[in-house]
C-alpha cells in the first residue's frame, strides 16, 4: 500500500492490542486498534509476519453494526460502530511485521 497521505494522522504509539514482543511460536496474523486523529473513526490493522502472503481480509456482520474482522477466516477484531457506515475490507490496514 502506498501512502497517499491518509496513514500521516495514524497515531500508532496509542495502538491498542499491539503486542510488545513477538512471539515467534503465534504465526498467526493478530489484530490491533490505531488511532486516527483525522477523522471520526479509527483504523483497524491487521499484522502479518515479514515474507509470509498477505492475509486474505473479510468482514462477517455479527448483529447491527458490530463486526469481525477475520484474516485467512480466523476472527482478529471485533469492531462495533454507534453509527456511521459498516465496516468494510477497504478500512483494513494490512502491516508487515519484522521479525
Amino acid at each position: 500500500m502506498s501512502d497517499d497521505g491518509r496513514l500521516s494522522n495514524l497515531c500508532w504509539d496509542r495502538a491498542a492490542g499491539m503486542p510488545q514482543a513477538h512471539d515467534k511460536s503465534e504465526a498467526a496474523p493478530q489484530g490491533m486498534l490505531v488511532p486516527d486523529s483525522s477523522t471520526d473513526h479509527d483504523k483497524v490493522a491487521v499484522v502479518y509476519d515479514k515474507g509470509a502472503p498477505p492475509p486474505e481480509i473479510t468482514i462477517r456482520t455479527i448483529a447491527g453494526n458490530v463486526h469481525s474482522v477475520l484474516a485467512d477466516g480466523v476472527a482478529v477484531a471485533v469492531v462495533a460502530r454507534a453509527a456511521g457506515p459498516g465496516l468494510s475490507v477497504e478500512d483494513i490496514l494490512l502491516v508487515e511485521r519484522a521479525v
